[in-house]
Formats: structure tokens, C-alpha cells, sequence
């Protein structure tokens, strides 16, 4: 744990932090099957080399903390998926992925903090009970931790109650890992942020207030995040969150376009436009900045310590 403890104590000190982009959607683009009902889950088994070549070159570029690609590797998403059955395999696999990226990258990697990427998110809109979906979040943290991570980043919570049963079910093994938290609002495509209402909404119900409120109370949430949203609905959103939380605070936004009715992640906005938007984020009080879907190796790299970030 020193690399986690050099890691949030430079975040507590206002330093600036870099995480990786986009890990799934890259998957995808690089050539990973899509699985129905279960997005990028798959690449962990089925294109290994893949997912460790991505987490290889975002630990190059300077990221200090990676996290497995393990967004799609709920039970409940495998389940829809029919791949349940190697639920275990899955979620093992993928952080045993960012840890080989970061043993193999010598030196570079010798503080590169591995997360085991956790989400309550459905591709179906089926959702488990709560109950449930705690029990599997403790069994799938569990396999993480026994795999080599070190945190735990959970990803895309978009409704309260589904937040504070994931949270559960993390810290109900007693297992101490440290926990940062990821809030997503608005649709895929976003809306400009003069349309953002004053109680801003998480995406799938509840307000952002209340899961920023509920994720403080839990001992071991060490930073907040604003991510998987529109680049333009970060800033409001961080803003929003500061006037509760004075703790660490991050944002990695995605970039996404309806084109002919279908979703695409792909070629939305230049790396330059998205280093663009840093320095507001950064006014809002985050420190911690990286990317999502959409947000790859390019983007990150004009983010990267030392590069010449666009006025």
C-alpha cells in the first residue's frame, strides 16, 4: 500500500495527479468483441494482450493510477451477457492485466497505483436487488483484492440507492482498501451547461447532493470524481460537489455523438479540445484528471506531465 499512500497524499496536498483514459471503449476500437449485454467485459480473456498493451501506454505516458477493465464484470452484467460462469475468471483477469502492465513497465511503473474498476451499471436496465447487488459487489471486490489491487474506483454511479448498496458491498469484507467514488450525470450525448439545473440529477435517479453526502460518510472514500459525463457538464458538476467535499476531487469526462440513432465514442473531440476543458475543471477544485470512454493514449498524452496544455 506505500504507492497508494504516496498517491493520496500528493492529492491531499492540491498536487496535480494523472489517471488513465479510457480503457473499454478502447478495447473496442483496438478490435475486442463487443459482448451483448456486457459492452467490453470480454476483452480480459478473450484479447489479453489488448487490455495490458492499453494500460502499458497510458503507464508510459505518466498516468500514476490504472484501473482494470473490469467496468462490465458486475455479476449481474455477466449474467445478461451468459457469461456469468466466469465471473471470477473475468474480474481476476482484469486486474492481474493492469498489474503485468505496471510490473513490466519497469521504473515507470514503480508508483503506478492499480484500481480494480467496480460499477452497478446495466446494459439491460435490469438491475439486481440491492441486496444483491451488495453481495456481489463484496464477492467481486474480494477477487480484486486477492488479484493485486490496491483501490477500488467505482465507476458511473447514477442512482443513490444503488451508490450506498455498492459502497456496502465493498466495505463489507473488512478488507480496508481504500475507495474512490465516480458520479455520472446527464445522457451519453450530454446538453450544454446552461441547462444544468441547479439540483443536478445523477443519471438514473437520485441527486448528486445526496450521493455525494452518502459516499462522504463512508470511512474509507478517499476522493470524489465527476465522470462518464459530457465534457461541458464536468466544471458545474465539480463545483457542486466542492461545497461539500473538501477532499480530493478528479474528473474524467467522456466525449459521446448520436450519428444515425447509434452511440459513437470515437473521434468526438480532439485531444487538444479535451486538455481545453482541464482548466475549469481544475478552478472547480480537481486535481486528479484522466479520461473515459472516447478519452484514449492521444488525448492523455496533451494532458501529460510536461506537455504544453492549450491556453
Amino acid at each position: 500500500m506505500d504507492r497508494y499512500r504516496k498517491l493520496i497524499k500528493r492529492a491531499r496536498a492540491g498536487e496535480r495527479v494523472l489517471i488513465d483514459g479510457a480503457t473499454g471503449s478502447e478495447a473496442l476500437r483496438r478490435g475486442a468483441p463487443e459482448l451483448p449485454n456486457g459492452w467490453s467485459g470480454g476483452a480480459a480473456l478473450s484479447h489479453p494482450d489488448i487490455v495490458r498493451q492499453i494500460h502499458a501506454e497510458y503507464i508510459d505516458i505518466g498516468a500514476e493510477m490504472i484501473a482494470s477493465n473490469t467496468f462490465a464484470t458486475g455479476r449481474n452484467v455477466l449474467e445478461d451477457a451468459n457469461v456469468a460462469h466466469d465471473f471470477e475468471a473475468y474480474n481476476r483477469r482484469g486486474v492481474e492485466l493492469a498489474v503485468e502492465a505496471r510490473d513490466q513497465a519497469g521504473d515507470a511503473g514503480n508508483d503506478v497505483v492499480v484500481a480494480g474498476g467496480v460499477s452497478h451499471w446495466s446494459f439491460s436496465g435490469n438491475h439486481p436487488t440491492l441486496e444483491v447487488l451488495r453481495d456481489n459487489t463484496a464477492e467481486q471486490v474480494a477477487i480484486m483484492r486477492s488479484a493485486g489491487a490496491e483501490l477500488i474506483s467505482l465507476e458511473m454511479m447514477c442512482n443513490t440507492d444503488r451508490l450506498r448498496a455498492t459502497l456496502d458491498g465493498v466495505t463489507a469484507g473488512g478488507h480496508g482498501l481504500p475507495i474512490w467514488v465516480g458520479f455520472s450525470i446527464g445522457p451519453e450525448e450530454g446538453f450544454p451547461p446552461e441547462d444544468l439545473p441547479a439540483d443536478i440529477e445523477l443519471r438514473e435517479g437520485g441527486l448528486l447532493a445526496e450521493a455525494v453526502e452518502i459516499a462522504a460518510s463512508y470511512d474509507q472514500v478517499d476522493a470524489l470524481f465527476m465522470m462518464h459525463s459530457d465534457v461541458r457538464l464536468i466544471a458545474p458538476a465539480l463545483g457542486a460537489i466542492r461545497t461539500q467535499w473538501d477532499g480530493p476531487l478528479g474528473a474524467y469526462a467522456h466525449a459521446a455523438a448520436l450519428v444515425d440513432g447509434e452511440l459513437v465514442f470515437e473521434d468526438v473531440i480532439s485531444p487538444a479540445e479535451y486538455a481545453a476543458f482541464e482548466p475549469a475543471w481544475h478552478a472547480a477544485g480537481a486535481t486528479i484528471v484522466g479520461g473515459c470512454c472516447g478519452i484514449g493514449p492521444d488525448h492523455m498524452r496533451v494532458l501529460a506531465p510536461g506537455s504544453t496544455l492549450p491556453d
